[in-house]
């Protein structure tokens, strides 16, 4: 059989092409012998077709068809034809016909896979990132691979429309080390010297808006040398936008008409507009995080003001020494037992808290908890409504610093709303999340450290406190959250040198360590650089959530491990010690003896 051109996909067929004679191309799915027959099903990235041997149509391919095992690259060429009444495939798209085939070529074989491809086992995720080309053989994989694409084809025509510009900067860089650590490059012309692969393009799309493109964006690989979670990779992909000339009023207009775009095209789901906004400080207050799931209740109160009523020296003593309470009302756990609520204390104790102190409130209105009586008459009905609690609920409460505070209620709440079925899978809730302050002070350094980057402009009306008191600054960013999920985050950007330098020495950045980090940033800035702010969407998360993902390595095609390693090329791995010599390196470390 003379290799001929491929017709069509194995998926593509259906009933209209009954009697058509196709070649098809793809791999052995699996292979059953009926003794007389043999039927194949026969796979590629467009779905799977049964195909029919028959001796006495196609003696040699029948012959072939007998020394054939799951995974063989095959082509064959045949006849499409209705299957018979009994035999259709109600679970395939081309269940309705099949091929019967009269010639047979084996492109090439396959030694036996180390795990099914058919989904029918549970695979470790070692095994599957060490075999990482056949695990996108799995059907579930190429349907995420294909949606990330589709979801690139939708952002980028999208933005061709809407006159911005796919330009792209640069991969090697200089090292600004001002938040997450830098992956370095050592430079075999400069001894000693070193480039950094970019945590993202930043500065270089600022530069562009002062050099008038009005619009940009890339799709751009970011690189940083961090902690890894489920969502985070060492290296990963951002949607960079930049936009002049535009508020962040602006900006988040044309970025909802994006995502309202994308999940049509994607899911099928209209998601209303204006998207839901809320200040950051609101945000930490009642949802504990700035990333807030806004698919349930469950919010959280300050009752400082109640608590210090009680004579209750847990909550008295915290609030002394300048901590918090707050609290919230549980519906349906008044059933709990006294395990279960330790339980539950356990769960606030991930995050750093000493306890968690509760109130029953029963069905007739009684309080029931160990410290009810350290309340004075009608406080406690004082919060139950400041909580908007009812009877059947139940009030937990937890006093420490506010960090501490807002981080185990923010995981209580999660905790108890996927426990209590109050998440509804179905729902995408956006939410812009707004004004988060400039600066936190790190005591261990014993100085300020910029919450988004110190390029972000800092509001109007908060600026008299950058020489004073920078924490009570606040910034014109804003922060994309679908289902408590940041998928993008963006700012106005400082477009004055006079206030550049103001947050540098906020920063605690002198003149000269500015001129030497940042001196082309703070000279392009005085040639007329025109306001302007953008935005970076994670495209990686926002795959994840789009294709029902659990973790950002199902959506990427070559993922590390949590620990930063490719499981299948052996990476990172020694070099040469003549590639070291070339750029004047030396390993301190000994290796390690077999």
């Amino acid at each position: 059989m003379a290799d001929i051109k491929r017709t069509h996909n194995c998926g593509a067929l259906r009933i209209g092409n009954d009697g058509a004679t196709v070649t098809l191309k793809g791999w052995v799915d699996s292979r059953r012998d009926h003794g007389g027959l043999i039927f194949v099903d026969l796979r590629d990235r467009e779905g799977i077709i049964q195909v029919v041997l028959n001796p006495e149509i196609g003696q040699i391919a029948h012959q072939h068809a007998r020394d054939i095992r799951s995974e063989y690259v095959i082509e064959v060429t045949g006849k499409v034809s209705v299957r018979p009444d009994g035999t259709v495939n109600d679970n395939l798209p081309t269940g309705k016909i099949e091929v019967y085939v009269d010639e047979l070529l084996v492109l090439n074989r396959s030694k036996t896979v180390p795990f099914p491809l058919d989904g029918s086992e549970d695979i470790s995720e070692a095994m599957r990132l060490k075999y990482r080309y056949l695990d996108l053989r799995r059907s579930e994989m190429q349907k995420k691979i294909a949606g990330r694409a589709k979801l690139v084809s939708i952002i980028r025509s999208f933005l061709d429309s809407n006159g911005f510009l796919d330009i792209e900067t640069p991969m090697l860089t200089k090292s600004t080390p001002e938040g997450a650590r830098d992956y370095l490059v050592p430079s075999r012309v400069a001894p000693g010297k070193f480039y950094a692969l970019p945590q993202s393009p930043q500065l270089f799309k600022q530069l562009l808006m002062i050099s008038g493109f009005d619009r940009y964006y890339q799709i751009a690989k970011c690189f940083r040398d961090e902690d890894l979670r489920a969502d985070r990779q060492p290296e990963f992909t951002q949607v960079d936008m930049e936009m002049s000339f535009m508020s962040s009023d602006e900006i988040i207009e044309i970025m909802e008409e994006l995502f309202v775009l994308v999940f049509k095209e994607v899911k099928g789901v209209d998601i209303p507009r204006p998207f839901p906004r809320i200040k950051w400080h609101d945000a930490m207050l009642r949802y504990g995080k700035d990333a807030p799931d806004t698919r349930f209740g469950l919010l959280i109160s300050d009752v400082c003001d109640l608590a210090n009523q009680a004579e209750f020296n847990v909550f008295k003593g915290v609030l002394k020494n300048g901590g918090v309470v707050r609290g919230l009302a549980a519906p349906g756990i008044t059933g709990y037992s006294r395990k279960d609520m330790d339980n539950l204390t356990e769960e606030a104790k991930i995050h750093g808290a000493k306890g968690l102190a509760w109130v029953k409130i029963m069905e007739d209105g009684a309080y029931n908890s160990p410290i009810t009586k350290f309340f004075p008459d009608g406080v406690l009905d004082k919060i139950k409504e400041r909580l908007g609690a009812k009877d059947g609920d139940t009030m937990l409460f937890l006093a420490d610093s506010e960090d501490v505070v807002c981080a185990g209620l923010a995981h209580i709440r999660l905790h108890l709303a996927g426990k209590q079925g109050l998440i509804d899978d179905s729902k995408f809730d956006f939410v812009w999340v707004t004004d988060p302050p400039a600066f936190e002070y790190k005591p261990e350094d014993k100085r300020y450290v910029a919450i988004h980057h110190p390029f972000t402009t800092i509001t109007k009306e908060t600026r008299e406190h950058l020489e004073t008191d920078p924490t009570k600054t606040l910034t014109d960013a804003y922060d994309i959250v679908l289902n408590g999920t940041e998928v993008g985050g963006g700012s106005i950007r400082i477009h004055e040198r006079e206030l550049q330098d103001k947050v540098f020495r906020a920063l605690g950045i002198d003149e000269d360590e500015a001129r030497e980090k940042f001196g082309f940033l703070l000279e392009a800035l005085e040639y007329g650089a025109p306001p302007h702010g953008g935005i970076a969407i994670g495209l990686d998360r926002l795959a994840m959530i789009l294709t029902g993902s659990e973790s950002i390595r199902d959506v990427i095609a070559f993922p590390k491990t949590q620990k930063a390693f490719d499981l299948m090329v052996d990476a990172p791995s020694d070099v040469s010690p003549i590639q070291l010599r070339d750029l004047y390196l030396k390993p301190t470390i000994k290796p390690k003896k077999d």
